[in-house]
């Protein structure tokens, strides 16, 4: 067995939550070279809203991922760098990246045999 099914709850799911996040990918890849103004994110990171980078780094902050450095009281001299956890989470995101590579094809190929299962299956 994988996990004991008392270790699937907290802090396990929050962490699984907030990594699977729509953002955190896309700040860990940002954060990766260094620290980064909140401007210079917002405009490295195509697609999300002011908004949605603030909730997104509050998140990641308070889960201990970014530490973040500066004045807040005009949010572009504020900084944010990952920290030890979030490096650590960098390298599994580089990992998955690897295995999703490496296994693209049968991948692909699982999802052609189950697609045209589910239109036969669902054909009267």
């Amino acid at each position: 067995m994988l996990l004991d099914p008392d270790e699937v709850q907290c802090p396990i799911r929050e962490m699984l939550a907030r990594a699977g996040g729509r953002w955190t990918l896309d700040v860990v890849v940002a954060l990766d070279k260094g620290a980064r103004h909140f401007g210079d994110l917002v405009r490295t990171i195509p697609g999300v809203s002011r908004r949605m980078l603030v909730v997104t780094l509050r998140g990641m902050e308070r889960d201990g991922l970014i530490a973040r450095s500066g004045e807040s009281s005009t949010g572009e001299r504020v900084y944010y760098e990952l920290t030890s956890l979030g490096v650590d989470l960098g390298e599994h995101f580089r990992a998955l990246s690897r295995w999703s590579q490496r296994n693209r094809d049968e991948i692909y190929a699982a999802r052609e045999r189950f697609d045209a299962t589910a239109r036969t299956a669902g054909s009267c």
